[in-house]
């Protein structure tokens, strides 16, 4: 069992709690076992009273006091082409919360995957991997720099601009941050710009995505 803070892997989940780096940091045991479940093996894992003093496990937690496990992994980056035949890509989706909300949202919809562009934040960091609910360990993400390495046909979601949502069946949805939206050259390299109809100004991103990917699965059902 560690008993000592200057243990080297209490050192590290130290650091990856703050940095980006080849490995990632997963707390929470609904979280190790949706790891397991889909058959992403753990370098290590530290749980409480087993593996290191509960003490010393709520001291390189992001979570604060009460942690009961947490582990680390290797980060996990598909090919953009892999995602299909249905898809989301953010661009500029700055909110680690969002994104972990919109892998959840792909999984619960059966997207293909998530494809992170310029600007959004990182999929594998604390916040957005709790957000996720698991569905990190469950959904293909890829990195991508422009659209057209985006399965296609790429739909731009705009508010009040294009069609109304009907679908895709297949290709990939493309969403903005909520307060700038789609930069002009990403909505012009698109095939097609659509919005949800909506009454009031605008709908955050994960919102918008999670609305946007049931109407993508509906459609697909259909």
């Amino acid at each position: 069992m560690i008993t000592s803070p200057h243990n080297e892997k209490l050192k590290e989940v130290r650091r990856l709690q703050r940095r980006r780096e080849a490995r990632f940091v997963a707390e929470g045991e609904d979280l190790l076992r949706a790891a397991e479940e889909a058959g992403w093996p753990a370098l290590y894992a530290l749980r409480a009273g087993v593996d290191v003093e509960p003490e010393l496990l709520d001291t390189v937690s992001a979570l604060g006091s009460g942690t009961r496990a947490l582990a680390v992994f290797e980060r996990r980056w598909a090919a953009p082409a892999a995602l299909g035949p249905r898809a989301v890509a953010l661009w500029g989706v700055g909110d680690p919360g969002n994104v972990g909300t919109i892998l959840r949202s792909a999984l619960a919809f059966g997207a293909g995957g998530v494809a992170v562009g310029p600007g959004t934040a990182d999929p594998f960091g604390p916040r957005a991997v709790r957000a996720s609910m698991g569905a990190i360990f469950a959904v293909p993400v890829a990195r991508v720099d422009r659209v057209a390495q985006l399965p296609a046909p790429r739909v731009a979601l705009v508010p009040r601009a294009g069609t109304p949502l009907r679908g895709p069946r297949e290709g990939t949805l493309v969403i903005g941050a909520e307060r700038d939206g789609l930069p002009v050259d990403v909505v012009a390299a698109c095939d097609e710009v659509a919005h949800v109809p909506i009454a009031s100004e605008s709908l955050n991103a994960a919102m918008a995505a999670t609305i946007a990917l049931y109407e993508s699965s509906r459609v697909a059902r259909a």
